[in-house]
């Protein structure tokens, strides 16, 4: 504050020492008249010049001389001093005489007008002025302690005023305008009773003053009178009682402890009155209840009878007056005095006929060096009548830990796991009247009902949680007129927003529907009956009672769960459920785009919101056509991002509502069907997905005819369902005949088909043909989708793995390095994609003898595909089955097997047995056996296993041709040479045929042929031609043993 500002305020404290000496000569001097006039004069010649003053503090905050927040604060204070100041000057205008009066009427005026005493009307505007500029030096606007200590000086002399004067002369007066209506003239021969009625008296009248004289009474001690208990179990949150006494230790503080009902505020308060009289054993405590004016009113009694203050026995006396009297005067000591649930902005403001309050609550808290006040309320408005914002703590639910602690504490003697525990906190929003409900529901029924208990029933429905958290549990430490259901707690703050502005509440009410957190203001606007120019103070509303809050994105609101589900109980029992379900769907859903790549940003912000309108099924039949929707297009999403079961779940939801509204032969009702079973075979049932695709087909040739792009999409669809079941080759005739037919209408799919197409042809071994249509497809999705896109990726994918299997290992490793990169970034570290990509990168690191880094990324990818999968997942079996092989190459071969024989079982169960993956999986751990020297064991299982893959997939597949060249090994190994010999020549033809004669596989098989023909020829030596066929096996497998040794 610059140096003009300063001297302005001190001049205006000098002008106002002024006036209030100049009250008390004038008393003094009412036995010489003859001084009266002029000093009265003198006085209202100088009334202008005050006014000035203040006028250019006034210009001082408007030019900027002091900081904007500074002059904000400074300039309301300073008109309230200028009307003060301004009733002052009327005072001395009715007490100055009038020209041609008498003497005897010239003193009568004097005295009649100025009125003495304490709380007269010019010690009262004083008191104004006074606490005002102590605001303000407060504030650190102006520096003028010690003016304002001579101003306070000055006021309470004059307070000490009794306005009894003894005049000798002509006649005694006795001016007595404070406490009775009956005045005395006495002296002389002229003896005159004046029956005056105190134009300014605002005190109480009576008869006879000897009837409200009170004796002296000796001053009590500093006591305590918070009505509740000091609470034993008490957890702070965080460092906030810190904070309370920290911020409350300053001169004339105020402080406002702002938030939710139920969320702590009283306690806190309760915790540090008993702390302050703890550790100030000379500091008086007091509690007000302000709820309402009656309560406030008996509560400020109660303090006057506390501290028996002077008057108080009164009946008409004003208490607010007598207590506020008592906490300004300093030689009372320090206190502390609590307003708790001031919540209503109307109960701190006078009424037009009230009996309680006469002026603003405010004006009876007086801003004294030795006192502090500490308000709890609901709102922040309210607060904000009493403190400054920067005064006001808010106060927000507890922090995990001491939301355990507490729980603990109020459980008492029944133990329960501290996950359970940690569960009941989170679940009820770390709400501190939720947490002491639950926790004494639970204590109450122990042991029938424990914390798991509770949490079981809690999750079965809204209803149930209604029923649980309207229970009324005893609560020692709330006001008696508040209920301890923290449900009703917040409903009672609800009918009161209703009741004072309507469209708050209906905000209120659409907001309770969504997902907690996220809560776009564009799906508040849309077709709602919200008018936007009242929207800003609808939030400002539901912000005060700290029902919502704004995030960082100012254009996104959150609301706890706990008052959701408060809002929408309230809304049941007032029948309004199903208006505001119906708004949130239709709202949401003309929000909510399709699944595609290029609206996942939308989807993903909205994909919460739909999530909750899965439990909001309506009952109107329009309304239920638009959840259905909404369902499909977050299905659809969910799909995308490889969220199997969610996706499931909305679809099967979305299709059973269409069947039941539109109708089977509704082609919305068939795009669901159709959804269900890309949910499903993402979900790894294949069987489920196929019979659900064929029923889509089936209808979508019945709706729209066989080369439809509608049908020519299920087809797409169907064919790849079944080359996930290994049905390569009707996989492969699906796929061409859809390829064909869609490139002839253009379908916008076409890539996609030949994408699936390729991916038939790489199983059933046609490397080549699979790797060029594989590099055009990825060549035309780079050009027209882009290097990120899902698609795209996908075709760089499947590139990869034909790479793989043709050799080509460190192409192959490249691609899906860089594959893996870029899906990480655009579908997530856990999508199925992803986890794909690291699949295949492990597998072709092991090919290529880089065991750790693969053994590394094999067990990263088991457990995400575990947790996001489930373990019984094809791909989560899949990677069970590359740790084996990477775990065989590092010789680990027992918990190979044991994680092949687990895996084993689970492909039977979920595949099937004649699946090629559980055929797949059946090799391996022939190969397993093999490396140990359990030979039968390894001979009697690949014979199934190549019964087997030669029935699902012919003679000539590879898989097939591996089967045969492992059992061959496998005799070679047991010295059965004759059936070996036929088998690795099978093998050799096979191998060349398919991989090539170059082929590192086709090299190796060629090998132990030669191998095997030269141990044959060797030991028809040492067999006797005598010999049968089955002696011949016995004698070869004694041979094998004593080879082996």
């Amino acid at each position: 504050m610059s140096g003009v500002e300063a001297i302005t305020a001190i001049q205006l404290i000098d002008a106002c020492i002024g006036i209030a000496n100049t009250i008390i000569d004038i008393g003094r001097a009412v036995h010489d008249a003859q001084g009266l006039p002029p000093k009265l004069r003198d006085l209202l010649e100088k009334l202008p010049a005050i006014q000035e003053l203040l006028e250019s503090a006034q210009e001082s905050c408007e030019e900027g001389s002091i900081t904007e927040d500074a002059s904000k604060s400074a300039q309301p204070i300073l008109k309230q001093c200028e009307v003060a100041l301004a009733e002052l000057r009327d005072i001395f205008r009715k007490a100055c005489p009038k020209d041609g009066e008498n003497r005897t009427k010239r003193i009568w005026r004097g005295t009649k007008t100025v009125f003495f005493g304490r709380d007269s009307q010019a010690q009262r505007l004083l008191v104004t002025i006074q606490d005002n500029l102590r605001l303000l030096e407060q504030k650190e606007i102006y520096v003028i302690g010690d003016k304002l200590d001579a101003l306070e000086q000055v006021t309470e002399s004059l307070a000490n005023e009794d306005g009894k004067y003894t005049h000798t002369g002509a006649g005694n007066i006795i001016a007595n305008e404070g406490g009775s209506s009956t005045n005395y003239i006495v002296g002389g021969s002229n003896n005159r009773q004046i029956n005056n009625p105190g134009v300014y008296n605002e005190g109480p009248s009576t008869a006879d003053d000897s009837a409200t004289l009170e004796r002296p009474e000796t001053p009590p001690e500093p006591s305590i009178n918070v009505p509740f208990p000091r609470d034993p179990d008490f957890v702070d949150h965080g460092t906030l009682l810190d904070q309370i006494s920290k911020r409350c230790a300053a001169p004339a503080s105020r402080v406002a402890l702002v938030g939710l009902g139920g969320v702590g505020k009283s306690q806190l308060a309760i915790e540090h009155c008993y702390r302050t009289a703890e550790q100030s054993l000379d500091t008086w405590v007091f509690w007000a209840h302000a709820s309402n004016t009656a309560r406030l009113e008996q509560s400020f009694r109660e303090i006057a009878n506390q501290v028996r203050a002077r008057g108080r026995k009164d009946p008409q006396a004003d208490v607010f007056e007598l207590v506020r009297d008592w906490l300004r005067n300093a030689k009372n000591g320090r206190w502390l005095l609590v307003l708790d649930n001031t919540d209503d902005a109307a109960i701190v403001s006078p009424t037009e006929g009230s009996s309680g309050l006469q002026q603003h609550l405010s004006r009876y808290l007086p801003f004294s060096r030795h006192g502090a006040v500490l308000v709890t309320s609901r709102t922040k408005s309210a607060a904000m009548q009493i403190v400054e914002d920067s005064d006001i703590i808010l106060i927000e639910p507890m922090h995990d830990a001491a939301a355990h602690a507490l729980l603990r504490k109020k459980l008492r003697d029944i133990d329960d796991k501290d996950d359970n525990i940690a569960t009941l906190a989170t679940t009820l929003s770390y709400m501190p009247l939720a947490l002491v409900q639950a926790a004494a529901y639970i204590r109450e029924r122990a042991p029938r009902c424990s914390v798991r208990q509770y949490l079981e029933e809690y999750r079965q429905s809204d209803h149930r949680k209604t029923r649980l958290l309207n229970q009324e549990a005893g609560h020692l430490r709330r006001d008696i007129a508040a209920s301890n259901s923290i449900l009703v707690t917040w409903q009672i703050s609800f009918d009161h927003i209703r009741s004072t502005r309507q469209s708050a509440a209906g905000l209120l009410s659409l907001m309770s529907f969504f997902d907690r957190q996220g809560i776009q203001e564009a799906l508040l606007h849309q077709q709602s009956s919200i008018a936007d120019d009242g929207f800003e103070e609808d939030v400002l509303v539901l912000r005060d009672y700290s029902l919502i809050t704004v995030t960082r994105d100012v254009d996104t609101f959150e609301m706890h769960s706990l008052v959701q589900l408060a809002t929408r109980t309230w809304l049941e029992n007032e029948g309004q459920l199903d208006k505001w379900r119906e708004r949130f769907i239709s709202n949401l859903c003309a929000e909510l785009p399709t699944g595609e790549h290029e609206n996942w940003e939308k989807c993903q912000a909205l994909f919460p919101h739909a999530r909750a309108a899965l439990a909001q099924q309506p009952k109107s039949k329009e309304s239920r056509k638009e959840w259905a929707l909404l369902l499909y297009r977050a299905a659809w999403y969910a799909w995308r991002r490889g969220r199997a079961g969610e996706a499931e779940e909305m679809a099967t939801m979305s299709m059973e509502v269409r069947s039941e509204e539109l109708g089977e032969g509704d082609v919305r009702m068939i795009e669901s069907m159709g959804m269900v079973g890309l949910a499903r075979e993402l979900g790894g049932k294949y069987k489920e997905a196929e019979a659900m695709h064929r029923q889509t087909l089936a209808q979508m040739e019945k709706v729209f005819g066989y080369g439809h792009l509608h049908t020519l999409s299920s087809m797409n669809n169907l064919a790849l369902v079944l080359t996930s079941q290994g049905k390569y080759k009707e996989a492969e005739v699906m796929n061409r005949q859809t390829l064909a037919l869609m490139e002839k209408v253009k379908h916008p799919d076409t890539l996609m088909s030949m994408n699936n197409l390729a991916h038939a042809l790489e199983s059933q071994g046609k490397y080549e043909e699979a790797e060029a249509m594989n590099r055009h497809t990825l060549v035309r999705r780079e050009k027209v989708l882009g290097h990120e896109h899902p698609d795209t990726l996908l075709s760089m994918h499947n590139l990869a793995h034909v790479l793989d299997s043709q050799g080509k290992y460190k192409e192959a490793e490249a691609m899906n390095r860089q594959t893996l990169v870029r899906r990480e970034k655009v579908l997530g570290h856990e999508h199925p994609h992803t986890l794909l990509s690291m699949h295949n990168l492990a597998h072709v690191l092991d090919r290529q003898g880089k065991y750790e880094e693969a053994e590394t990324i094999n067990r990263q990818t088991l457990a995400l595909r575990e947790k996001v999968l489930g373990h019984e997942h094809p791909h989560t079996i899949t990677s069970m089955g590359n740790l084996v092989g990477v775990l065989d190459s590092q010789s680990k071969y027992e918990e190979a097997e044991t994680i092949n024989r687990k895996r084993l079982v689970l492909m039977e169960k979920v595949l099937g047995y004649e699946h090629p993956d559980t055929l797949m999986s059946m090799h391996k751990l022939v190969l397993l056996l093999d490396r140990q020297g359990r030979y039968a064991e390894a001979e009697a299982i690949n014979r199934q296993t190549l019964a087997r893959r030669e029935k699902v997939l012919g003679h000539e597949h590879l898989s097939t041709l591996t089967s045969v060249y492992c059992l061959a090994n496998l005799l070679t190994h047991q010295h059965y040479y004759n059936e070996a010999l036929a088998l690795y020549k099978r093998a050799c033809t096979g191998y060349e045929t398919i991989l090539g004669k170059a082929h590192s596989t086709t090299h190796a098989c060629h090998q132990h042929y030669a191998y095997a023909l030269a141990s044959h020829k060797q030991h028809q030596l040492a067999i006797p031609p005598t010999t049968t066929d089955s002696s011949a096996r016995a004698y070869a497998g004694k041979q094998s043993k004593l080879d082996y040794m």
